[in-house]
């Protein structure tokens, strides 16, 4: 039996966009960046009213088949709770469909929102930290988007299976001091589903080993030794094959590289991520400029915040 949330009960939460893969780790690497999604959920008498601004706004759902919507009803069966009705408001800074983790904060802030219910209401306690990123990855089907999301800064992810279900699972990394973000996010947008269709199902050895390794160094160079960053973010399992479909992207990254510069496509693009201790070249800036590219300095976020 389900609990009833009593009415007038109102939580808030701010989740951060992210970055994933990072280059070589491919669907385990992921980072927290300081644009963000607000929510403000409150439980009412009756009925499900959802109001959007910002990113999104007239192109999203206002019904029970929202993303934030299907989120919060899923963290509060998961709680053992229901809520008579709900008022939503979703103030969306985090652009859509452009490699940051825009679905992954959606999923994060309903879960964390029906997290936050719970709790003021003291019906039970709110989930954890590990809870949430299970919750948040059944959704997404991996976790390096939405582990940065519940954790901030930097984070390493995986899954098991555990009686014939996987297990989601991240560790947050602490980044050295001396890292700077500059991201690089174009007027265009990109469907995940299809840059993901263009991956193929297997790989050279020589191209899975350079991955392995550069993820492993991946970690030594964002929390100790930021000059290894470029090559650990050099990547052959998946930038080479979405290519063809995100040639601006493409052209972007390779002047970075070309440069010195740790750059990579930011999740399943069009988005580019520069990883840096030093100013960026003019002359890279002015290209991805020229090409439609917005640059912006970015800070490392913490992790979601409930009140």
């Amino acid at each position: 039996m389900y609990s009833v949330l009593p009415q007038g009960i109102t939580v808030e939460t701010r989740v951060p966009a992210s970055s994933a893969n990072l280059g070589a780790g491919f669907d385990c690497l992921g980072l927290a960046l300081d644009v963000y999604d607000d929510l403000t959920v409150s439980t009412a008498e009756s009925g499900v009213r959802v109001l959007v601004t910002g990113e999104g706004e007239g192109a999203v759902p206002l019904d029970d088949t929202h993303l934030v919507v299907r989120a919060l009803l899923r963290g509060l069966e998961a709680g053992g709770v229901t809520a008579p009705g709900l008022d939503i408001l979703c103030t969306n800074a985090i652009p859509h469909s452009r490699g940051l983790g825009s679905s992954a904060a959606a999923v994060v802030s309903g879960l964390a929102a029906a997290s936050g219910l719970m709790a003021k209401s003291g019906v039970r306690a709110g989930f954890s930290a590990d809870e949430l990123i299970q919750l948040a990855s059944e959704f997404e089907g991996h976790p390096d988007n939405a582990a940065a999301s519940v954790l901030g800064s930097a984070i390493v992810s995986w899954t098991d299976v555990v009686d014939g279900r996987p297990r989601y699972q991240a560790r947050r990394l602490e980044v050295h001091p001396a890292i700077r973000v500059t991201g690089f996010v174009p007027g265009t947008e990109s469907s995940t589903a299809l840059t993901r269709g263009l991956l193929p199902d297997a790989v050279p050895r020589a191209d899975a080993v350079h991955n392995l390794s550069r993820s492993a160094l991946a970690v030594v160079a964002l929390t100790s030794d930021p000059s290894c960053l470029p090559a650990a973010t050099s990547d052959r399992l998946h930038q080479n094959y979405r290519a063809p479909v995100l040639p601006e992207t493409t052209r972007v990254v390779a002047e970075l590289r070309g440069r010195g510069v740790a750059a990579f496509v930011s999740g399943a693009g069009p988005s580019v991520m520069a990883l840096h201790d030093q100013p960026l070249p003019e002359q890279s800036l002015v290209m991805a400029s020229d090409l439609g590219f917005r640059v912006h300095d970015l800070t490392i976020a913490g992790p979601v915040s409930v009140r």
